[in-house]
């Protein structure tokens, strides 16, 4: 099974770099899966949209669709790629600690 390793953190992953087990996700987690992104920091912006992300999550089991995460954060588009260059789905959703999403977020 593939793994990110950052400082004394190991992640397990998936084929596609997403958390196996999502529930050991954490803050430390959270910047190991980050530095697997190419990301060194995240910054409030960065935690915002993921604290987001992790929270619509929970309550409706899946992530949020694109539009609504613009919506909800005031984050345009063309910002969500610049915190997260891989996107919503490929960056923002794996770092936060989700799943793979099925269809797009």
């Amino acid at each position: 099974m593939p793994s990110i390793n950052h400082g004394e953190i190991i992640v397990e992953v998936d084929d596609d770099g997403f958390m196996t087990q999502p529930e050991a996700w954490n803050e430390n987690v959270a910047m190991a899966l980050a530095s697997g992104e190419g990301l060194t920091e995240l910054s409030d912006d960065h935690w915002k949209l993921m604290t987001y992300i992790r929270q619509y999550h929970a309550e409706f089991g899946v992530a949020p669709m694109v539009r609504k995460l613009c919506k909800e954060t005031g984050f345009k588009l063309k910002e969500i790629y610049t915190l997260f260059p891989s996107g919503p789905a490929q960056g923002a959703c794996k770092v936060a600690g989700l799943e793979k999403p099925t269809g797009c977020v």
